[in-house]
């Protein structure tokens, strides 16, 4: 159903005759949303805003809470230069617990709560290795904290001089990006007494514990964790529950030989979720292992005890995440990922009925619900997210409006596009026009999404506004490879990189250059991660591209094999390299044969980027340095594979329009 909010949003996408256009600068002003909570009794909604500060060239991230009616919003802390995030109202409601490293030389982050009444928040944890998720249990007397083991060989912030010890690899899985090289540290469960304020550890081993989840009658504790073989060599998480007790031992529920509720899909937010009687458990379970990320996730739940597990959307071809159950325990809440949308479903546990009960063409990417009262996270393309509330009857209702700013600003309107590539495959994406101009045969730059298990979704996109506000129209497509057309559209692309993918990208153009819009003459791409990987495979395989930015990119695939995070997925997708090595030398290709490459290409990336490493897209500037191609390496400093520095965001978008204008624009040929 199309939401009448959402009708509105786009009516009013030109804005005011005196609005301006979107500006780099722009990064600053915007307000980024996230994570809403629900109070117990329904009444208020936390929720964090993050915003880039100028001056000190750092994001910071605060807490607020909105009146569920959208007649108050309250901002909870402000701690200058300091960040707090994952806000959980304890179950009574007297209290907000947060996660931040204020006050912390090591910048750990600890457990910290606030007294709803008033006064400062207070610190409750000095974990040594640093709090990282947490979960308050039903009766509000113990929390469930996950805590990083401390690091024996972390240097005492306070003595900056002293050499580093060398750091002793002896793992099969052993760089991760941000965390950097990985030894035997791990992450465990911690039962955390409010009223003591003592932290005692449940959990150890060689095994990460996460996802906390507590049962109905605070007894009980599931978490997620792999602990069959070598966890370093299989993606085969399962569920676990343990007695909230000191001492207590852990016992497996759920045997499936792929993932069940893998933390990767975190941004899912598919925490273990127990029924109301405490019976069952829902979860989120990966499909064929041997498809890794590319498989469809689906709904399960499975008795508490152990058993049989049951899958509940078999038949529903589209991701899921996000369980809640009903307060009556007869149906079960989730987010579907759909074809450039994110919308709430409802599956009713007799019947097996799913019934689509939230969202239109938009985006919902989280939400929580408490009291039969729902918050959910919406956006569109001309709206960042913003929470809305839900009560289960008309339409979701919007209660904040951190991006107020947004109404003095002419965005590009976006189009949604439907094509066919080369061999008939249906392909949806989308096109932007420059705000206000209604000609076409405009400089055009095809933009491509990461992943590639991803899709761009009818969501606010800064990136393509800041071009489309520089005069270029702007295509985008969701090529085989991306998520939400079902698992053998995803799968389409599986050890066949830069194969239908490219072609999809490829008709994306012809399609925009056919209806009157692309100039073919002045055509330019460009995309981060696997977008920029795709880069690298699109130049390679057609010369009309004049302009080209490759963010975080690798084209050397065998010779990037053991260089980054994903020998797991490598191996399983592409087979070991001294065994399959006609897999890895075909889409090895844009290196290769980079003397295919005729298209003047930026470089950029992390100089600490362990997912797609630095050295990958070194490769593609040397090669086509050596070849004479108008080339350019911008390398970031101590940043990881996503940018977080504001100035150094700034400067890369800048950068972007300064190489399209340089090779694009009518003045320069």
């Amino acid at each position: 159903m199309r939401m009448a909010y959402l009708a509105l949003a786009f009516l009013l996408a030109a804005g005011p005759a005196s609005a301006r256009l979107l500006s780099v600068d722009d990064i600053y002003n915007l307000h980024n949303v996230g994570n809403p909570q629900v109070a117990p009794a329904g009444d208020w909604v936390a929720y964090t805003v993050g915003q880039a500060d100028a001056k000190k060239d750092k994001n910071q991230t605060h807490i607020w809470m909105v009146r569920f009616d959208g007649s108050q919003s309250v901002q909870l802390t402000n701690r200058p230069g300091e960040s707090e995030t994952s806000p959980r109202f304890s179950p009574d409601g007297k209290w907000l617990a947060f996660l931040s490293s204020r006050t912390d030389d090591r910048k750990l982050a600890q457990l910290w709560l606030l007294n709803r009444a008033g006064g400062e928040a207070v610190k409750v944890t000095d974990l040594p290795g640093g709090a990282v998720d947490y979960a308050w249990s039903p009766d509000g007397r113990k929390i469930a904290i996950v805590a990083h083991d401390a690091d024996p060989d972390a240097p005492d912030p306070k003595d900056k001089d002293k050499t580093p010890k060398p750091i002793v690899i002896d793992r099969f899985y052993f760089m991760e990006d941000i965390t950097g090289y990985l030894r035997n540290l791990h992450d465990h469960l911690y039962l955390f007494d409010v009223a003591s304020r003592r932290a005692d550890q449940l959990t150890s081993g060689p095994y990460d514990d996460v996802l906390p989840a507590w049962s109905p009658d605070s007894r009980t504790i599931a978490f997620v964790s792999k602990r069959s073989g070598d966890p370093d060599r299989s993606d085969n998480w399962d569920i676990f529950t343990i007695a909230a007790q000191k001492g207590a031992v852990p016992k497996q529920i759920t045997t499936f030989i792929g993932a069940d509720n893998a933390p990767e899909r975190l941004d899912t937010g598919s925490y273990p979720a127990w029924s109301p009687d405490g019976k069952f458990i829902a979860y989120i379970q990966d499909g064929d292992p041997k498809l890794i990320e590319y498989a469809t996730h689906h709904l399960a739940i499975v008795p508490a005890g152990g058993g049989a597990p049951r899958v509940l959307t078999a038949s529903l071809d589209r991701n899921v995440g996000y369980p809640k159950w009903s307060g009556d325990g007869k149906s079960i809440q989730f987010l579907v990922e759909d074809d450039r949308t994110e919308y709430l479903a409802r599956i009713a546990l007799a019947g097996g009925m799913i019934a689509h009960i939230a969202g239109g063409r938009d985006s919902i990417s989280a939400f929580d619900s408490a009291g039969g009262k729902a918050a959910l996270l919406i956006s569109n393309p001309n709206m960042p997210s913003e929470v809305f509330a839900f009560d289960g009857r008309g339409s979701p209702r919007q209660i904040t409006h951190s991006n107020g700013w947004l109404k003095d600003v002419t965005l590009a309107p976006t189009q949604e596009i439907s094509f066919k590539s080369r061999d008939g495959t249906d392909v949806h994406g989308f096109l932007l026009k420059p705000p206000g101009v209604a000609g076409g045969h405009l400089p055009t730059i095809l933009r491509i999404h990461g992943g590639p298990q991803s899709q761009y979704p009818l969501a606010f996109n800064f990136e393509w506004q800041i071009i489309a506000a520089h005069g270029y129209a702007v295509v985008a497509a969701n090529p085989r490879g991306s998520t939400g057309r079902g698992q053998a559209y995803c799968a389409a692309i599986y050890a066949n990189w830069g194969g239908p993918d490219v072609q999809d990208e490829l008709a994306a153009v012809d399609y925009a250059v056919k209806i009157g819009v692309a100039d073919p003459g002045r055509l330019g791409v460009g995309g981060w991660s696997y977008g920029g990987m795709l880069t690298n495979y699109v130049i390679a395989s057609d010369t009309r591209f004049r302009a080209a930015t490759s963010g975080a990119s690798i084209a050397d695939i065998l010779g990037g094999y053991g260089n980054d995070q994903y020998v797991r997925d490598y191996e399983v997708e592409l087979g070991q390299p001294w065994k399959t090595t006609a897999t890895w030398l075909k889409i090895s290709y844009p290196f290769l044969h980079a003397d295919r490459i005729k298209t003047p290409t930026l470089f950029l990336g992390g100089d600490k980027d362990m997912n797609v490493p630095l050295h990958n897209g070194e490769q593609m500037y040397q090669a086509l340095r050596s070849m004479g191609i108008d080339t350019e390496l911008v390398i970031y400093p101590n940043q990881f594979h996503g940018i977080t520095v504001p100035s150094y965001i700034k400067d890369r978008y800048q950068r972007y329009l300064d190489w399209y204008d340089k090779h694009l624009k009518p003045a320069h040929g």
